[in-house]
């Protein structure tokens, strides 16, 4: 696929989060898809050398099919279109899970004992978007029940490595990674030019 990651940044991509002690990881570089190739990448690594559970919690479903067509690796876009229906995925001795940040989704893995969990993503839309506006179509006494950052903090919580990207603020206790074959974009604007707030600008070209 054109604008897929070169073999070397990937493995640069990956070698730099192995090496890395932090627990909590943030990458709040502007590139989400490849970004997230890195980092599914990682713990797809990670899974054979420590067997457990994964989680893969994204925004939301048109998040996940966005990842799946554009991530910028041909594994990546695979293994995620073959996790989309069944949210669930075994590989090697490990297993896969997806799901969203809406609680009604939390179904599977909700199931997996604390102790199985190895590492998880989160993944934002680079659109902002209030907690109670993804949680749609809920009740009162359950938005009532629920933290703005409870699809975060959860994780956070139980998985001893956790990815966070596309978020506007580095979470609590994240440290930040910088993947410097990451170029940082200039926006150029003339004098008077507004910019269009329906841009994606977190969207790999």
């Amino acid at each position: 696929m054109s604008g897929d990651l070169s073999k070397t940044d990937l493995y640069e991509g990956v070698k730099t989060l192995v090496e890395s002690q932090d627990e909590k990881l943030n990458l709040p570089q502007q590139k989400l898809f490849t970004l997230f190739s890195i980092s599914f990448q990682y713990f797809l690594f990670q899974s054979t050398k420590k067997p457990g559970a994964y989680i893969i919690r994204l925004e939301d479903g048109v998040l996940a099919d966005k990842l799946a067509r554009k991530s910028k690796d041909p594994s990546t876009r695979k293994f995620l279109q073959s996790l989309l229906v069944p949210r669930k995925l075994k590989y090697d001795r490990s297993v896969f899970y997806l799901d969203y940040f809406n609680p009604t989704s939390w179904n599977i893995t909700n199931d997996i004992p604390k102790d199985k969990i190895k590492g998880a993503i989160l993944v934002k839309n680079t659109q902002a978007r209030p907690m109670m506006e993804i949680i749609e179509g809920e009740d009162e006494e359950v938005l009532k029940s629920i933290s703005p950052d409870q699809h975060l903090k959860l994780l956070a919580d139980f998985a001893p490595k956790l990815i966070t990207i596309g978020f506007d603020e580095t979470p609590e206790g994240a440290h930040d990674i910088l993947f410097p074959f990451i170029k940082k974009e200039k926006e150029r604007l003339s004098s008077g030019v507004k910019i269009n707030e329906d841009i994606d600008w977190g969207e790999d070209e």
